[in-house]
């Protein structure tokens, strides 16, 4: 993988895993380091992370966002509490602090799950914008978050459905973040031509 440019600034990346049982240490919690490595993988920007765990509460959960998005991070993600139990509230925590809703990236979340369990139309993902920060809400499983952010691919290597992340960079363009440069290996951004910027020099 080609090596960051060392002097660009960190880009800020908030990630939240919401669990009861894991954040009061019934269990370990796996949301958070599934999330790092694979952020870690696909972008060649070097990265601040804001860790959080936090159980299912919904006013608990708005204020980590806003906390996240005032500290700077342009993206945030988050894992857990998307489905229909009664202490699922990650959408609603999620909607309440937004500026605008962004529902293409739930409904090909969706698309992509529907392909290995037909429950995943019970999954309640949102994206939304707030600032300048983008924020989206992930599956709860490991394997699940990296099937939805980098998509699916057959034994060959090409793709066969586009994973979310390849269009983060370019959300995070528009709504004035750093320009995030990923590895294509892993998942190639797509931006208008008119929107790349030249590769910097080693």
């Amino acid at each position: 993988m080609p090596a960051a440019n060392p002097t660009s600034e960190p880009v800020r990346i908030g990630i939240v895993s919401i669990s009861d049982r894991a954040s009061s240490g019934v269990y370990e919690d796996k949301g958070l380091p599934a999330l790092q490595e694979w952020l870690g993988r696909a972008l060649r920007n070097p990265l601040h992370f804001e860790a959080r765990l936090i159980p299912d509460e919904q006013q608990r959960i708005s204020a980590t966002l806003i906390e996240l998005v005032d500290a700077g991070c342009s993206l945030v993600l988050t894992t857990g509490g998307t489905g229909p139990a009664l202490r699922d509230v990650t959408p609603e925590a999620t909607l309440a602090v937004a500026d605008k809703e962004m529902p293409g990236f739930g409904e090909q979340m969706r698309q992509i799950s529907l392909r290995f369990v037909p429950t995943a139309i019970l999954s309640r993902q949102v994206a939304v914008i707030r600032g300048k920060s983008l924020i989206i809400n992930l599956p709860g499983q490991p394997k699940a978050i990296a099937e939805t952010l980098e998509g699916l691919r057959d034994a060959q290597g090409a793709s066969i459905v586009n994973g979310i992340f390849a269009a983060v960079p370019y959300c995070i363009d528009l709504i004035g973040g750093p320009y995030l440069e990923t590895d294509d290996t892993v998942c190639k951004a797509f931006r208008p031509k008119s929107a790349q910027r030249p590769a910097p020099q080693a």
